[in-house]
This record gives structure tokens, C-alpha cells and sequence, in this order.
């Protein structure tokens, strides 16, 4: 039909064109897609908002007047620059991910463009995007002892696109009572600090207490913005500092005392605290050491304020090099748990340090929906969690207040995911341990769990030879997954093979200027072109990593996955004897049988209906779309060849040993690259550093010292010893030392410290000597007292007896 147009179409498949993302490589866009499906640049900016993007490949007159419309109620301006291209202004808001906007030219009578904007945890946002605090620890430590004097900030000018700027301090706060439909979070400007200062890319000033009641509010952020527009106007073009503890305004009284006034502090919380419902038993246990914190990719992910790749620098977590924190909030209070660990690979207790970890009233990323407390993204945390352990702990000395409502959790409960693993021409490894491979070409079910609604799915094609032949053995190239209602993530080969594609929903994401994203019932992650880690509301994770042209992609499954599971990756049950069952049941009898197992992989085929995989290629369309799913003319090479005039013998010998050899080496013979069957051998050795990592580990909880007594040893996992001992004047009775046992148990008796015989007799001498002493003396005074009285009363019967 001639003259359709993607006005208000986008996402649409049309009848003579279309406006969905897939258009672009099938060559059926409609003419007006770009012009009305937009692409901007930069697409992410800071969750407070200010960020100025343009519209690429669109264009606009220059009377042209921009409103831009973001979640069908929020409304910032706009502008034509001097190349007729549209400009918006991102909008604050109170939710990270990706949002949908919408652009009219004509002062918001229609809104005709449609895009999205990436919304950004301020903490994930780099720092080139935000003004920076100059030692940041003295703005939030000013006016306690000994610290004092100018406060300094900076930002790079381009980020405002002014000569003179306004600097403004702007608060937050959480009203209503907690956890009813009437909390609402409440961004709100203060007061200005300075104003139409030139845009130099600094501003210093010397603090003092906020008037007018400003000082109530105790977090906040700077703002600078062009100084054309009004003191606290909403959504302009600005860069924004962190949001922090604004400890440089508050009130004379800290200044004063800031140790009392935050004790006060401290006190009222805790006293909100017992007033609140308990959250501690809905969020999820600490893994027991850092290996296996690191590897459970799937529900943990690193706490960008104490990271061991970034320096370690644990401003809140003394002592610890590494924390990490679950990925997903606790569903009924949108809780969050934080674990750190020290440089012994144990993790840090709040009972033993400071710097122990500490689960959140308030996940510090936030969760879904967002917008509303407790799960506005990271001012929540701060307000509940934050604050909290400066009133009692860094402006003041009263942390086992904060402890007693945020205590470690001790890693009794956890238990590890189970790791499967699909790598090279492609091998399996099984959830239970089972190693295989198949080489299958189409398109597979990797993992299945109808009682999580999980799905991933695996995508083969045959490998190329470096001079464009194929043989007859394949690859994986993409994998698709699923949970639920979330979005549809596909990882796929690029189109050079040199790194790797995401889509999401079929429509590729970009991770050029975010590593992170928050996406509809998932999360994202992708550090490099050549890794990317999807994380699902169940734990579930998928890492793909690629390397030398092939994907290797490990599933990790929580044990709530357990009897729950069917696909390439086997039966997550503890049983590896199932794990090679065809989709109709049937048992492979002969696991060293490869075409049988042939066989059993062939029947984990998809189907159109179940596939998640995008299509937007001529190639796609006819190798797996359009044909059967399980290509039954390719039948691969089965077995590795023995061949000793082979010419690449010599080297798969050197390069393939010890256990996992056999992959290795056919993947050299067959694939004839020695780079291949190197990375195969890589893959395999991870795999199996990542099992150990993963392996469960015996808590036996933590161990107090005796009272008045101290202890030696802060681990408490299987084969650890405690020493145990009793301050001066005090005995031992029960076990000094304790080891905890494969059980869970701890060995010995339950230590106590009894005071010493002999002190206890001088003690009790001392006493006794005293009362004696006091008895006498009251006995002296009493029998004066009477000597007197008798005095008095023979000198008044005298004395009548003259008148």
C-alpha cells in the first residue's frame, strides 16, 4: 500500500513496509522510519536528568518549537540547533532503565517521534557525567571535629551549555507513612549558592548553616545550570553532582556538637526502626567466600563502592576488599543485601568489624516499578540505610545501634547455583556433571523449566575454515532466553565475529556509553564487546563469552531449579544418569554412543512457535526459518581423527592435555585451527575452576567471645580454628580452641571466663572488712548522740526546778 508511514507506527510491521527494528538488515523500512523513529545520541544520562541529546537522522525547521514527552506525562523543552537538527533535555526522574519519550515539533499539539532514553543509577554513571565533589568525604564530614574550611567542586563546561551558570542545592526526602499508598519521594530545589558565575568548570565557597528550616534536609545534590533560567527550574540543560549527606549545611547545633546531635539522630532512628516490618527474613543469605561471590553471576553483582578491580577503595567497609551485592531487591519490601569480604577471601561480619557486611531496608539500585519508596533508586537506600550509619556510626560512636538492625548475614543457608556449560564445536556439560558433545546445526532448547517459565536457546552453524570452507562440524553463534513476561535477550556473533551483538526484543542494544542496564524483568551486563552476563528476577543467570570466533556460554540455576529443568543442559536433579533424555522421554542407553546422543540432541529442535530468536536476514530466513529446525542432511564428524601425518597433529598434542584433552583435540583435528581447540581447552579448564569456586561450603555460623574474654579468628567456615581466651583476672572454663566441624558444628564446650578464687576472697575481705568497719563507726555516733541527749535532758529538769 503506497504512502504508509511510520508516524505513530513504530514497532509496527506494516503491509507494503515496516517500522519494526528488524527493517534496517532486511532492507523493508518504510521512507519516513528514521525521520519518525528516532535514534538519539548520547542515548543514557543521569537519573536526575539534564542531559541535552540530539535526534539523529532527522530534520527540523528551524520555527520548528520542541516539546519532549517521556512516559506519556513528563514534559521538558527542546530546541533546533544552527543544522536543523531537534535537541531534548532528559527529565529527572525516580526510575533507571529504558523510557519511552516521545518529540513534537509544533509546542506539544502532537507528538509524532518516538524513541527511548536510558535512565542511570547515579553511582553506575561515569564520572565524566557529573560534577565532582573535591574530597567528597570533607563535604560530608563537615563540621565534625577538625574539619572545616573551603568546599571545592568541578564538572567539564560542555555538560552545560552556557557562559554563566547558577549553582543550587537541591533535596530529598521520603514523606507519608512507610509502606502505604501515601509514601511518596520528594525531589525538591533548596536555595541557590551562587549565582551567574562564569561557566569555568569550578566553584568553591565556605559553608555555613542553612536558614529558613533548609537544614532539615540532610541529603541532596548540587546542581549547576545556565543562569538564564529561574532559581529551581525543573528539567533544564544541567550536570548534576552525586547525591550525598549534606552534613556542610546542617544546623548550628552540629557544629556545635555533631557526636550529640548525631547520637539524637541515631536514637530516633532506631526508634522508627522497631516501628517498621521486619525485612532480614526475606532477603537472600551471603555466599561464604569471595570465590563463590564473585561466580554466582546469576543473583550477585559487584557494589561499585568497594570494587577489587577499581582499588578497593571500601569507604564504608573498612577492612574489606571486595563487596557485592544481590542483583534482585526482596519482593514484598524491596530489600537488598550487601556482602564484603576481606583480602583472605572470608567475609567481613558486622559482629567482628565495622566494616562487616550489611543487608538494606532499601536496595540501593532500586526496584521495579520504581518511582515510589522504598524503591526510588539509590535516595531510598540512602534515606533508610545510608544516613542511618552516619548518624550512628561515622558522626558518631554508636554503631552497635545501627548493627542491631542491620546484622550480617552469616552464609549458613546459602547454597551455591549449579553451572552448565555449552563451548567450542560445541560440548556440553551438564548441570550434573555430564560431558558430551553435539554438533547438531539449527536451532536447540538449551534450558527449560516450565515451573520458572525459563527458556534459553541455543542457535549452531557450521564451521568456517579460515580460507571459507565449511566442515562438517558446528558452532554455537547466538543464544536467545526468557523469563516470564520479561524482555527477549538475544547474544549473537557479530557480523565480523570479532565480537559479540545483543538484542533486546530484536532491536540491538548499544553498550558503548552504559555497561549496565536495567531492562523489563531482566538485567544486563557487558563490561566488553566480548562479554555479556543476563540476570533474571529467579537467579538464574547466563554468561557468554567469546573468544577466537566462538561462544562459550555457562547457565548458572539457584536450587529452586532443582527437579525442574530439561534440555541440552540435563536434568538439574544431583542424578547425571538422566541428563541425556530426549525430549519425548526416551533415555540415551549408550552415553559413549555419539550418534545416539546425536540423536537425543536432534529431538531439543525449537519450533516457530517456541523460537525467541530474531530473524532479520536473507541468510536467517532460509538456513533456519523456513526449513526444519534440526537439520537432519548435516551429520557431523563424529569421532576425532587419528591421523599422525596429519600436519596439525603435533601441535593439538602440545597444546591438548590432562582432562578435557578429547575436546581439545577435536576441535584442532576437525575444526583444523589450533586457536580453536585452544580456546576449547580454555573453556573447559574455566568451567572447571568455576565448579570449584562454586563448591558448597560448611558454615558453622559465628562464634562470640566469652564475656569478659576475647577470641582470635574471624572464620568460621569448615576446618577453621577460634582461640578463645579470658581477660586478666579471669578463668577459662570450656574449650580455648574450637574448630568448626563438617556438621556445622563447633567442636569443644561452650567457653565461658569465671573470676579468679583469690580475687573473689579479697574481694569479699574488702567488703566484709568495710561493712564492719561502717557498723562500728555508726555504732560511736549513735552512742554519743545518746550521751548527749541525756546531757540535755538533766540541764532542762534543772532549769524548771529554779523557776
Amino acid at each position: 500500500m503506497s504512502g504508509q508511514t511510520c508516524m505513530r507506527n513504530c514497532g509496527t510491521k506494516l503491509q507494503s513496509c515496516s517500522c519494526h527494528p528488524t527493517c534496517i538488515s532486511l532492507k523493508t523500512c518504510c521512507a519516513d522510519y528514521k525521520e519518525y523513529c528516532v535514534e538519539i545520541f548520547p542515548y543514557s544520562g543521569s537519573i536526575f536528568g539534564g542531559t541535552d541529546f540530539v535526534v539523529r537522522d532527522a530534520s527540523f525547521n528551524q520555527s520548528s518549537q520542541i516539546v519532549c514527552r517521556f512516559n506519556d506525562d513528563i514534559k521538558t523543552g527542546g530546541y533546533v540547533d544552527e543544522n536543523s537538527r531537534g535537541h531534548c533535555i532528559s527529565p529527572l526522574l525516580y526510575e533507571t532503565g529504558w523510557i519511552p519519550f516521545q518529540m513534537s515539533s509544533d509546542n506539544g499539539t502532537t507528538f509524532s517521534r518516538h524513541g527511548a532514553w536510558l535512565s542511570v543509577h547515579t553511582g553506575k554513571l561515569d564520572s565524566r557525567f557529573k560534577a565532582t565533589l573535591v574530597n567528597s568525604t570533607k563535604w560530608q564530614y563537615y563540621g565534625t571535629p577538625k574539619v572545616g574550611g573551603t568546599l571545592q567542586m568541578t564538572w567539564n563546561t560542555s555538560l552545560v551549555r552556557a557562559e554563566r551558570v547558577n549553582v543550587e542545592l537541591w533535596g530529598y526526602r521520603e514523606t507519608g507513612e512507610p509502606y502505604s499508598d501515601y509514601w511518596q519521594a520528594k525531589w525538591e530545589y533548596l536555595y541557590s549558592l551562587a549565582r551567574d558565575q562564569p561557566n569555568n568548570g569550578t566553584f568553591s565557597f565556605l559553608p555555613k548553616p542553612a536558614e529558613n528550616d533548609f537544614s532539615n534536609w540532610e541529603l541532596g545534590c548540587v546542581r549547576v545550570s545556565p543562569s538564564i533560567y529561574p532559581d529551581g527550574m525543573w528539567n533544564v540543560h544541567a550536570v548534576w553532582s552525586e547525591d550525598h549527606a549534606l552534613a556542610w549545611h546542617l544546623e548550628e547545633k552540629f557544629r556545635q556538637d555533631s557526636a550529640a546531635w548525631a547520637l539524637d539522630k541515631c536514637l530516633a532512628w532506631d526508634q522508627l526502626e522497631n516501628k517498621l516490618p521486619y525485612f532480614l527474613n526475606e532477603t537472600l543469605d551471603c555466599p561464604c567466600t569471595l570465590a563463590q561471590a564473585r561466580a554466582d553471576t546469576g543473583r550477585f553483582h559487584t557494589d561499585y563502592g568497594c570494587d577489587l578491580e577499581k582499588g578497593s577503595v571500601c569507604t564504608y567497609h573498612p577492612g574489606s576488599i571486595h563487596c557485592v551485592r544481590a542483583i534482585q531487591a526482596s519482593p514484598k519490601y524491596g530489600a537488598g543485601q550487601q556482602c564484603c569480604y576481606d583480602s583472605t577471601g572470608t567475609q567481613v561480619l558486622t559482629a567482628d568489624s565495622i566494616g562487616g557486611s550489611t543487608p538494606d531496608r532499601a536496595h540501593d539500585w532500586g526496584s521495579p516499578p520504581y518511582k515510589k519508596p522504598p524503591r526510588v533508586p539509590g535516595d531510598s537506600h540512602w534515606v533508610y540505610d545510608v544516613l542511618s550509619f552516619y548518624y550512628c556510626c561515622l558522626w558518631s560512636d554508636n554503631c552497635h545501634i545501627y548493627f542491631t538492625h542491620r546484622p550480617s548475614s552469616d552464609c549458613r543457608t546459602y547454597l551455591s547455583p549449579k553451572p552448565g556449560v555449552v563451548f567450542g564445536d560445541p560440548h556440553f556439560i551438564t548441570f550434573d556433571g555430564v560431558s558430551y558433545s553435539f554438533n547438531g546445526k539449527g536451532e536447540y532448547s538449551l534450558v527449560s523449566s516450565e515451573s520458572k517459565q525459563l527458556t534459553v536457546q541455543g542457535r549452531t552453524e557450521p564451521l568456517t575454515l579460515r580460507n571459507g570452507t565449511t566442515v562438517k562440524a558446528t558452532k554455537l553463534s547466538a543464544v536467545a532466553m526468557r523469563e516470564g513476561s520479561s524482555d527477549i535477550i538475544e547474544v549473537r556473533l557479530g557480523s565480523s565475529q570479532v565480537y559479540l551483538e545483543v538484542l533486546c526484543n530484536q532491536k540491538t542494544l548499544s553498550f558503548t556509553e552504559q555497561s549496565w542496564m536495567d531492562l523489563k524483568g531482566i538485567f544486563v551486563f557487558s563490561p566488553t564487546p566480548k562479554n555479556v552476563t543476563v540476570m533474571f528476577p529467579t537467579g538464574a543467570g547466563v554468561e557468554v563469552r567469546m573468544g577466537d570466533g566462538t561462544m562459550t556460554t555457562t547457565v548458572l540455576l539457584p536450587e529452586e531449579f532443582k527437579d525442574s529443568t530439561v534440555g541440552l543442559l540435563g536434568k538439574m536433579n544431583g542424578d547425571a544418569s538422566d541428563d541425556l533424555t530426549a525430549s519425548d522421554g526416551q533415555l540415551v542407553s549408550n552415553q559413549s554412543n555419539p550418534e545416539e546422543v546425536f540423536t537425543f540432541g536432534g529431538s531439543w529442535a525449537i519450533t516457530n512457535d517456541t523460537s525467541l530468536f530474531t530473524y532479520d536476514s536473507e541468510y536467517l530466513l532460509d538456513t533456519y526459518f523456513h526449513v526444519p529446525r534440526h537439520d537432519p542432511s548435516f551429520v557431523p564428524v563424529f569421532s576425532v581423527p587419528d591421523n599422525q601425518d596429519d600436519p596439525l597433529a603435533q601441535q593439538a598434542s602440545e597444546i591438548c592435555s590432562g582432562e578435557g584433552s578429547l575436546y581439545c583435540r577435536y576441535d584442532t583435528l576437525v575444526g583444523r585451527d589450533p586457536k580453536l581447540g585452544n580456546a576449547t581447552r580454555k573453556s573447559f579448564q574455566s568451567h572447571i575452576s568455576l565448579v570449584e569456586d562454586l563448591e558448597q561450603v560448611v558454615s558453622c555460623g559465628w562464634l562470640s567471645p566469652p564475656k569478659d574474654g576475647k577470641k582470635e579468628g574471624t572464620r568460621y567456615l569448615q576446618g577453621a580454628t577460634v582461640r578463645l581466651s579470658c581477660n586478666d583476672g579471669y578463668n577459662l572454663e570450656g574449650s580455648e580452641e574450637r574448630t568448626c566441624k563438617e556438621n556445622g558444628q563447633w567442636s569443644g564446650e561452650t567457653t565461658t571466663c569465671v573470676a579468679d578464687n583469690n580475687l573473689t576472697g579479697i574481694v569479699v575481705g574488702s567488703v566484709i572488712g568495710g561493712l564492719a568497719l561502717i557498723t562500728m563507726t555508726a555504732a560511736l555516733i549513735l552512742q554519743s548522740r545518746k550521751q548527749k541527749r541525756k546531757a540535755a535532758q538533766s540541764d532542762e529538769t534543772d532549769g524548771s526546778l529554779a523557776l
